[in-house]
């Protein structure tokens, strides 16, 4: 039965046919083919993997990642992160990173991340010399590192299938992503020395250092909001999402009234899609994923890894490779709900904190989506430049490379995830 999901899947992503589809279909024809289990279960392991309280906050961090795109809160963080680093040199490449790091503690969605960003910084990083295929690797790449920064919705799924503290996974990502953001930020600062046709920095004064400052209060007012109730035990992460939910809406249509009243059906619409094709998604990906356990996968993997001595950082690699390759391959999330469950029992034999292994998970699901020439979030952003995927593959590599670098000393050092769980006693 696994040979043929798996052939299935294959074909059916070769002819093109939509991700969610080829789960779902190569799913059901295994059950079919092996007649030994009775059919209704596929309906009952998709209501099973969305009847969760923990992801009503899914729909409510995209809401609120889609209001805050339109309501003028996105250009405010860049517009300070420009201001805090412009004057180095590849300031503005460097702005990028900054904001995404802020924006995305905001969003909850990568989506909207490279939307938000990508939209606002690109045309700005072509005019100060960077080449379209430059200006794309830096945002695709600053969003790669954006998805360890909470709220997350891959966390929120990862939470609820690992039976993991969302709130300890939310505080887990903030040190990993500033690693991997210095790996980035690491690279722009020689390639920016390097290059001679990037325009020099320009260091903001004071006044504009207070003016941009100022202008980005009310948008830095959100994530205080959410983790300080989340920390202090006042909200739910689900509850935060609604919080954030009523906040982005009065800002956008009440304080800077950038969202008007007609533009709000819209902005509904467009969150109930992504909102259904997500957990259509988590829903079919249950179903593969329940194949993979009631066929012992997880108890050979256990015996096969232990039959190869691997030890905890050997598991962990080989974890992060497979979640690059996959992330890129099955867009990230139907990857974390079909593979997780089985590694996770081989984490705890390992003895890995299930944190620790979550934020792994994390990043390295946030360096395939954006894996040339595959990932899709890479070909969002090509679509916001009007490139296409051939001519951004080259210069994406090096950052690939360095997301990589950072991952790798997040994977040898556990405590840059669990130093802040700990502290908070998650």
């Amino acid at each position: 039965m696994i040979a043929l999901t798996s052939v299935v899947f294959l074909a059916l992503m070769v002819i093109g046919v939509p991700v969610a589809f080829s789960v779902g279909l190569a799913g059901f024809l295994g059950l079919v083919w092996s007649g030994a289990y009775p059919l209704p279960i596929v309906m009952q392991q998709i209501f099973q993997s969305v009847d969760s309280f923990v992801l009503l906050a899914i729909p409510l961090f995209i809401l609120a990642g889609m209001l805050m795109e339109t309501g003028g809160i996105a250009i405010r963080l860049v517009r300070l992160a420009q201001a805090l680093v412009g004057w180095v040199r590849g300031g503005l490449a460097m702005a990028v990173v900054v904001a995404e790091y802020i924006f995305s503690g905001i969003s909850g969605s990568t989506v909207a991340d490279v939307s938000a960003i990508g939209s606002t910084m690109i045309p700005s990083m072509t005019k100060a010399g960077y080449t379209p295929e430059q200006a794309v690797s830096v945002v695709s790449a600053a969003s790669a590192m954006g998805i360890l920064v909470p709220p997350c919705i891959l966390m929120i799924v990862i939470g609820s299938i690992a039976n993991v503290s969302v709130a300890a996974l939310f505080i887990g990502g903030f040190l990993p992503a500033v690693v991997l953001a210095a790996a980035i930020m690491g690279y722009i600062y020689v390639q920016a020395r390097t290059s001679t046709d990037i325009a020099p920095p320009r260091p903001a004064s004071r006044a504009e250092i207070k003016a941009s400052f100022l202008d980005a209060v009310i948008p830095l007012g959100m994530p205080a909001i959410i983790f300080g109730g989340i920390l202090g035990g006042i909200v739910t992460p689900t509850e935060a999402a609604a919080v954030a939910v009523f906040y982005a809406a009065i800002v956008g249509l009440f304080v800077y009234r950038e969202i008007r009243w007609r533009d709000l059906p819209e902005i509904l619409i467009q969150s109930s899609v992504v909102t259904a094709a997500v957990c259509f998604l988590l829903g079919v990906a249950a179903v593969v994923a329940w194949v993979l356990a009631v066929e012992q996968v997880p108890a050979y993997l256990i015996k096969s890894m232990a039959a190869f001595s691997a030890g905890p950082i050997t598991f962990l690699v080989l974890t992060a490779l497979l979640f690059i390759v996959m992330g890129a391959v099955l867009e990230g999330l139907p990857a974390v709900v079909i593979l997780l469950p089985t590694f996770v029992p081989v984490a705890k034999t390992f003895g890995i904190d299930l944190v620790h292994y979550s934020i792994v998970i994390v990043a390295a699901t946030g360096i395939g989506l954006f894996l040339p020439p595959i990932g899709v979030g890479l070909f969002i952003a090509c679509g916001i430049a009007k490139v296409t995927m051939d001519r951004v593959v080259r210069p994406m590599m090096p950052y690939v490379a360095f997301l990589c670098l950072g991952l790798m000393l997040v994977i040898v050092f556990p405590w840059i995830t669990l130093v802040l769980p700990s502290l908070f006693k998650l």
